[in-house]
Order: structure tokens, then sequence, then C-alpha cells
């Protein structure tokens, strides 16, 4: 039995130094030490061996059965880092190599939405944001928004609740931030506004708006003008005129329109512009009395104007789009061009 078990321990040895996979490896385990493995087999002898030969033979294969143990260990960590290196090898990527990289770029509304913010900063206006979900209060009746208005109209309006719903205007922040902070203010507020819209070239049930806010002392429509005049100049040239036709908004009076010269034709009248010559770009107009009042102000000390845009109308006239889906629609061959 003695000679068995170091013949069964040349033989393992050999065949370890062979393996050269873990499945391999995992076959010889459970032929040489498994339990019908051949080690056990020559362990089913031990009745027949003497008293004295029992205890040697018994020491004998725990040694045999311990060391090929060890070495089937060492044997398997050293075949895992030879695959392990071999993976690495096919994998290597080289990140010194030059190549093509892909860059992402902003989206065009954005591209519009910074630059609507960074003019009116620089004009010393703040930004300023507020909730989405709304108050019925803050979206319609501090803005002097009757109740038999159409805007309020369930066509016209997500609501969530009675009193909860879904702005259709960035004007509620102005109440809010009115209501916080003492005058005098120059504030915008861009967000997205929801209406109950059917989408098509130039309506959308989400949309961007950018309302603006100046209230102090002394303010007039001179300087609305020429607030909104200086943002035309900047956005889209000096050379773009600018016209202001009289209009009704509920939270200003007086109110007015602001129209820009066609971008297609430069004024001479074309399909853009119905052949008018112009476009209109924004609403605005001086603060009403009763939206101070609703904020705690004297209307005979303090006013102010406001003027609220749609992000997605200046951005079309900027880039010449005429169909506000192609906004939405992440078509790539649309976002590269800008």
């Amino acid at each position: 039995m003695k000679d068995d078990l170091i013949n069964l321990r040349e033989r393992a040895l050999k065949a370890l130094s062979e393996a050269d996979s873990i499945d391999k490896l995992n076959d010889l385990r459970i032929k040489i030490l498994g339990k019908k493995g051949e080690l056990t087999q020559i362990l089913k002898g031990m009745g027949k061996l003497s008293d004295k030969e029992r205890p040697e033979i018994g020491k004998l294969a725990n040694e045999i059965k311990t060391e090929l143990e060890q070495k089937i260990a060492e044997k398997e960590l050293e075949l895992k880092k030879t695959l392990k290196e071999e993976r690495m090898r096919r994998e290597f990527i080289d990140v010194t190599i030059p190549t093509k990289v892909l860059l992402g770029a902003k989206h065009p509304l954005t591209l519009v939405m910074d630059e609507i913010r960074d003019i009116f900063i620089g004009l010393g206006y703040k930004v300023v944001e507020g909730p989405e979900i709304e108050l019925e209060y803050y979206n319609f009746e501090a803005l002097n928004t009757p109740a038999d208005h159409p805007a309020r109209d369930m066509q016209d309006t997500f609501y969530i609740s009675d009193e909860i719903l879904l702005r259709t205007q960035t004007s509620p922040v102005q109440i809010r931030t009115m209501e916080k902070e003492q005058p005098p203010l120059k504030i915008i507020a861009p967000g997205r506004v929801f209406r109950s819209d059917t989408v098509d070239a130039t309506h959308s049930p989400m949309f961007h708006q950018v309302e603006g806010l100046a209230v102090g002392e002394g303010f007039t429509m001179g300087d609305l003008k020429g607030t909104l005049v200086t943002f035309v100049h900047e956005m889209f040239g000096r050379d773009r005129k600018s016209r202001f036709r009289p209009h009704f908004f509920p939270f200003t009076e007086p109110s007015a329109e602001m129209d820009i010269s066609c971008i297609a034709c430069h004024g001479k009248g074309c399909r853009v512009c119905s052949y008018t010559g112009w476009l209109e770009i924004l609403g605005c107009g001086m603060v009403h009395p009763n939206v101070l009042r609703n904020v705690g102000h004297d209307p005979e000390k303090i006013n102010g104007f406001a003027f609220g845009m749609g992000v997605e109308r200046i951005a079309m006239l900027k880039y010449g789009i005429n169909d506000l889906r192609l906004f939405y629609e992440n078509d790539l061959r649309f976002l590269k061009q800008f």
C-alpha cells in the first residue's frame, strides 16, 4: 500500500504540472481526492494492514493528501492569474492612441435660455425660480386674472385639484419673490410651463418661458422699452428694428406686444411674416396696481414693469426654425447644427 501511495503522489504531481486549465485541474482534483477518487480507493485497504503498519500508512496518506491539496490550490491560483493576464492583454486599450471623440453639445433651447439669462444678468437682473406645481392663487388670482378668464378654464389649464395646477406661466415666481423681498427688484424667472394645447408646428403642452419684472419707484414705459430694445439688439443684432403695439393682459396696465422686423425679409414683407414685415416676440406692460396691492405695495408709491417671452419662439426666430416639434424629437441631424 505504501508503494501505491507513493506511485499515486508521483502520478498526481505529474498530471498537476501538465494541467493547463481550471477544468482539467478540477477533474484531477476529483480523480485523486474525490469521495470515489484514487486515494480513497487505496485507503479502503487500511483494514487489511497490521496494527504496526496502519499508523505509518495513515500518516503517509495524510501527508500526501495535504501536499496534493496545497499543490492543487497553488496551481489554481497560477492558472487564474494567467487567465486574467491573457484577458487583460486581449482587452487592453492604449488610451494614448489619438482617436475621434464625439463630444456632446448644448440643446438649442438651452443655448437660447443661457443667452437670455446672460443678457438680463448684464442689465442687472437676477435669476429666480419657483415651483412648476403651483397654487391657483399664485397662477391667477394674485396676477389679477378673474375667475371668468378663459385661461382658468379646465380646457386650457392642467388642474391637479381645485386649487393646485401645473403653472401656465412663470409669472407666479414674480408674486412669490415680491412677497419675500422688498423693492427695488429686478428679476427674471425662466422655466417650464404647461398648457392644454394640441401639439403642432407652433404649440406644445409643455414649453419654456422667461418672465421679467422690475419693481421700485419711478419706473416708466420708457424704461420698459429701453430694456426690451436692448434685449432685441443683443439677441438678434443691432440692425433689428422693433415696435410696440397696444394689447391687453390682466396683470399689466397699460399692456403691449413687442414685434421685431422679420428675420426672413428684414421688414420687406414675406410669407413668414404674413407680408406685414413684423414678427411678434413677447408681451409686456406696466405692473397692474391690483398686482402690487396683492403683495402689500402701495401703487401710489411703488410701480414697475413686467415682460414675458417664450424661449421656443425666440429660438425659432433666431435660428430660422419653422416647426417647434423639431426641438423635442431628438433628431441628431437637427441637433448637430447647433
